[in-house]
């Protein structure tokens, strides 16, 4: 009896699993199709040589770049949150941002500064990164990303503090638009004691500036 409930059991599970798969590929399908169709929009066949493969790449492509959407960051920390009688700043500088303007879904890409200040607790400092990909890794305006960059450590760690700073390109100025191909846009959230201690606040600017991107 125990064996066929087993059997039954793995049955549905494998039954679930092609399901998934199988609704996986009619999505990819669908998704391709809509981009043969952009292609015949903007005057090209996509039944050509270069272009027989693009749906698919595309379709990888996007799915890829805003891969944060299914992401969180209590699992990108997971198990990475310490004990530790610290109470000074902790700063990341110069992580590496991409991300895609949910206006023109055109890239802006750029660097971010990350701080806080411990009450008790610190984390693994590779987890900083991952909470910035976590976000950087959907549609975007620079302006939210820097405010949940913040957020998500300021619920995580509860800390004294956080700072953030992030300077980026926009395509969307530098190919279209205005054309303006060496502006940057910088934007910046702080939480805490960086909000309400000027000292605090300059000392984490002053730090960015230090061999930064900011220099």
């Amino acid at each position: 009896m125990y064996r066929r409930v087993t059997i039954v059991k793995i049955a549905d599970e494998r039954k679930r699993e092609v399901g998934a798969v199988a609704e996986a590929e009619v999505s990819a399908t669908a998704f391709q199709e809509l981009i043969r169709e952009q292609l015949r929009q903007i005057g090209e066949d996509p039944e050509r040589q270069g272009l027989l493969r693009t749906p698919e790449r595309v379709e990888k492509s996007l799915k890829w770049l805003t891969r944060g959407h299914a992401m969180s960051v209590h699992d990108v920390i997971g198990d990475a949150i310490f004990n530790e009688d610290h109470h000074n700043m902790v700063l990341v500088k110069d992580i590496e941002m991409y991300s895609l303007c949910e206006h023109h879904m055109l890239p802006f890409f750029g660097k971010v500064h990350v701080a806080y200040i411990p009450d008790g607790k610190i984390v693994g400092l590779s987890k900083l990164p991952r909470i910035v990909e976590v976000f950087a890794r959907r549609l975007q305006v620079q302006e939210r990303l820097t405010e949940q960059i913040a957020q998500a450590i300021q619920e995580v760690l509860q800390p004294q503090g956080v700072g953030v700073v992030i300077e980026a390109a926009h395509l969307c100025m530098m190919m279209r638009g205005v054309e303006k191909q060496n502006s940057k846009t910088i934007t910046s959230a702080v939480k805490g004691v960086f909000r309400e201690d000027l000292r605090t606040r300059e000392e984490f600017l002053r730090l960015c500036m230090i061999n930064g991107i900011m220099g």
